[in-house]
């Protein structure tokens, strides 16, 4: 087994042996224990806990427990609530975790907690579909006049959801969800109750934000005109295609 050597002050060196002699063992092996505990990782929880704060003050937990105890007084004493919040001894459970102070048992107070959209992201995402609100307002435009785009590039022009495994886009396509339920941007209703979900199965975040880059700087050309032209949509869409692939793309077509 390696050895290191370690120098300490003489008053420490006299504690330290100290504590081992008092707990019955060698000064290395107390050492490596300590050691040890310092340097193997502790065991990761499997509760989806990173949401919980690792502390709580005194009155939150006060406040929190009094919550509580107030549930359990309107449940009833032999069955769970409809609504998920459990039965009467979970609620007076939770209340003795607040009380006593049990850090690691928190997680449960926040269960049902999601990690924020924030408000940057979030404008993104009204940004993203206010972009393909346009650009499909203008295609059906462009079609009405006889002038249709090519299929591909109508479909790069359609929104295509977001990735719900990715931890931001499945956030972002949550918030879609949400807004579209709420009224707004209802053209893409069809779509998040589709067979798809939402769900586009690959990351569309950086796609999206590169053609935003490039209808917004169309858009501030042409001040007072809602309607795109096709040189203008397939400017947008041309930024689909990473700037690292296009020569490529271009030289095979």
């Amino acid at each position: 087994m390696p050895t290191i050597t370690v120098r300490l002050d003489t008053d420490i060196r006299d504690a330290v042996q100290a504590r081992a002699s008092a707990e019955g063992v060698s000064v290395s092996d107390f050492i490596r224990t300590l050691l040890n505990e310092a340097v193997v990782p502790v065991r990761k929880d499997e509760r989806p806990d990173e949401l919980a704060p690792e502390s709580l003050t005194t009155k939150e937990r006060n406040t929190m427990a009094l919550l509580h105890h107030i549930l359990a007084r309107v449940l009833p004493e032999d069955g769970s609530s409809t609504d998920g919040i459990g039965s009467r001894d979970d609620q007076l459970e939770r209340a003795r975790v607040l009380e006593d102070g049990f850090t690691t048992e928190y997680w449960v107070e926040f269960a049902g907690i999601s990690p924020e959209l924030s408000r940057r992201d979030s404008h993104r995402v009204m940004d993203i579909l206010d972009m393909f609100r346009v650009t499909g307002h203008s295609m059906r435009t462009l079609e009405e006049r006889g002038a249709p785009l090519d299929e591909h590039t109508a479909r790069t022009l359609t929104y295509q959801g977001f990735d719900l495994n990715d931890s931001l886009e499945s956030k972002m396509a949550d918030y879609v969800r949400f807004l579209v339920e709420d009224g707004r941007w209802t053209e893409q209703e069809d779509f998040i109750n589709g067979p798809s979900r939402g769900n586009s199965h690959s990351k569309n975040l950086e796609i999206y934000l590169r053609m935003l880059a490039e209808y917004r700087s169309i858009a501030a050309r042409r001040i007072g005109r809602d309607i795109l032209s096709a040189d203008d949509l397939t400017a947008i869409a041309a930024e689909a295609i990473h700037p690292t692939n296009r020569h490529h793309s271009t030289s095979s077509s």
